[in-house]
């Protein structure tokens, strides 16, 4: 009992984040048997193996993205079991070992981080972002910079009515089924979703276009927010909004349609192109803190604390105060307050920060949420600060769940 060749061995969970440029791949999920299709996971997974898991590494991926989509940052966690007596991996170590072994070069592993051995990166995930990009002015396709072929959709109008691609958006915000914007094989049991984020921008020009071309060019962003999305919804949406942008379908329409429940209605056969959607961040909200710098929240104006569970503390930026003395009052208890100076009041109904505020001198066995300032982070792992720095969050609001 115990003898096998995972006895004393000890198995490590990690969150890993991750880009690809999708063109090359049928999505991100993995393509079993002897197909000649290939998925991101394929090559994740094969590069994994040079890790030597006792176990082999799966990597559960947090959103799956057709052929074609790119991701900016996916995520995906794994587990690595190495033999007995050997430590973990520790996050940095695996990023390299990683990225060494990956052998497509439209791949890159980003980062990793340790998670609980119940972390699932699908089920865990708060926020997903979507980017579609789009450029007007283009008649034909070979018109455009061989750089942005294969990453916009390409229209050949010379413009849009954005203002009413504005207002068809609003429709969509909140709580909805989205039925009618649902493509046949989605595995969901439910459509209603909450569009937190729908918005239509225009971008600067492309640097990968030449001058005399830039006049005639017009890029722009449709971003897309929620906690999940429907199959193929990011890309129906997108294709309605154009269709308003070219004025074949009324804003009044979208609401017409989204509430019309029905995937196979006269408006519905518009699906945009693959390689115009980008995922661009996922989010995991006591894990914020988790993933490249431009999924962190910034560090100015209000910052939404996710320390704790509970907690939905509403701070500012803060003012360095680095004359302020080390006072070991001020050090963290672990998750019954988990840090006063940044108003994170956990589990801790009505407690007022001191006045004058506290420095911010965490130390905590879970790794602080919020970056403090330009170039300032109070971090926190196994109860050793990592990095000391001192500040003034004020408390502006707070809330609880």
């Amino acid at each position: 009992m115990g003898s096998g060749p995972a006895a004393g061995s000890v198995r490590a969970r990690y969150l890993v984040f991750f880009q690809y440029l999708g063109t090359d791949f049928n999505g991100s999920a993995a393509v079993r048997g002897a197909q000649r299709a290939v998925g991101v996971q394929n090559y994740l997974e094969e590069a994994a193996e040079k890790l030597k898991s006792v176990v082999p590494v799966k990597f559960i991926i947090s959103s799956r993205t057709d052929a074609g989509v790119h991701a900016l940052s996916n995520a995906a966690h794994l587990d690595v079991q190495r033999p007995s007596g050997q430590p973990p991996f520790s996050p940095e170590v695996l990023t390299e070992a990683l990225n060494t072994h990956l052998r497509h070069p439209a791949i890159r592993v980003l980062q990793a981080f340790r998670v609980p051995s119940d972390f699932h990166a699908r089920y865990a995930a708060t926020s997903r972002t979507y980017l579609y990009r789009l450029v007007t002015g283009c008649p034909r396709y070979d018109q455009l910079s061989v750089f942005e072929r294969n990453r916009c959709w390409a229209l050949r109008a010379d413009c849009l009515d954005v203002a009413a691609m504005r207002e068809a958006a609003q429709h969509l915000l909140g709580t909805h089924d989205f039925s009618a914007f649902q493509s046949a094989g989605s595995p969901s049991t439910s459509s209603v979703r909450t569009l937190r984020r729908a918005s239509v921008s225009l971008d600067p020009a492309s640097p990968f276009v030449l001058p005399q071309e830039s006049r005639r060019l017009q890029f722009w962003s449709l971003e897309f927010e929620s906690q999940s999305f429907l199959y193929r919804q990011v890309r129906r949406m997108t294709a309605i909004l154009v269709a308003v942008g070219l004025g074949a379908v009324t804003p009044t329409q979208v609401k017409m349609i989204l509430q019309s429940r029905d995937p196979l209605g006269r408006h519905q056969t518009r699906v945009a192109p693959a390689h115009g959607l980008f995922l661009k961040s996922v989010l995991f909200g006591g894990l914020r803190d988790l993933g490249p710098a431009s999924s962190r929240p910034k560090a100015s104006g209000l910052v939404v604390c996710r320390v704790h569970s509970r907690c939905r503390a509403k701070v500012r930026a803060p003012t360095a105060h680095p004359a302020w003395p080390l006072d070991p009052a001020w050090f963290c208890t672990p998750h019954a307050l988990c840090c006063q100076a940044l108003g994170c009041l956990g589990a801790t109904a009505g407690l007022l920060l001191p006045k004058p505020p506290a420095p911010c001198v965490p130390i905590c066995p879970r790794r602080a949420a919020l970056g403090v300032g330009a170039g300032d982070r109070c971090e926190h792992q196994d109860g050793k600060t990592s990095s000391l720095r001192f500040c003034h969050w004020e408390l502006t609001s707070w809330t609880q769940k």
